[in-house]
């Protein structure tokens, strides 16, 4: 029980993939499919020891659902973070999928400037042929409506041996610092004040042992770029 007489309240832990080709080469990487690089699977490889296991940030026993994005880049990531421990409850969730970047696929943003011949700011344009910056902001919504019934529901029945009714979400650099904008209740144009790095570790939570108080615990933990 927490300090107040309620149950210690979920938390909401974002990973990033590891390093891939293309997040080294800073190209967009929406759907297009690519593993991790070497240097990428090693990150995660020596991150996992550091935070997952008993009594650690990642805890499987305390970790109620895992949500990871389709690409194989992050699925690659869950294994690896969980290979040497019990592997929690995983749903691969089309929910959590990077930024649909549509025509600006594989592309660098200096390469879209300059097809452009102008700037482009991605948290207010969105992507020609890909998700608008209001679809993303809904899309995040619509994870985060998913994911805080789960912990109401979690909180609500919680038993001793229940763990904590943590949520982690496996997925990209954009989704991320969506997601944590409006986890924040922020327009998704603040989503710029945020960094994502690979392999980095972001974790929300609440405050005063509600859920109207969303917060943030920490941003861009064990980062990497």
């Amino acid at each position: 029980m927490g300090k107040h007489g309620h149950p210690t309240m979920p938390r909401v832990f974002i990973v990033r993939h590891g390093q891939t080709e293309w997040s080294l080469n800073g190209r967009h990487t929406g759907t297009t499919d690519i593993p991790l690089t070497q240097q990428g699977v090693e990150l995660i490889k020596g991150l996992a020891p550091q935070v997952v296991g008993d009594g650690k940030l990642l805890d499987p026993k305390n970790l109620q659902q895992v949500y990871v994005s389709p690409r194989q880049r992050a699925q690659q990531t869950f294994d690896l973070l969980f290979e040497g421990s019990e592997k929690p409850p995983m749903a691969v969730e089309e929910g959590v999928r990077e930024w649909t970047y549509g025509d600006y696929e594989g592309l660098t943003s200096s390469t879209i400037k300059e097809q452009r011949g102008k700037s482009w700011d991605i948290w207010t344009e969105g992507c020609p042929g890909g998700e608008s910056a209001q679809e993303m902001s809904d899309r995040c919504d619509e994870m985060i409506a998913k994911i805080l019934k789960r912990c109401q529901d979690h909180h609500a029945k919680k038993g001793d041996e229940d763990g904590q009714g943590d949520v982690l979400i496996v997925s990209h650099g954009h989704f991320t610092r969506c997601f944590l904008t409006r986890w924040c209740q922020l327009p998704l144009t603040q989503g710029r004040i945020f960094v994502s790095d690979t392999g980095a570790i972001s974790v929300c939570g609440y405050q005063h042992g509600s859920f109207e108080e969303r917060s943030l615990l920490g941003t861009n933990l064990y980062g990497q770029l």
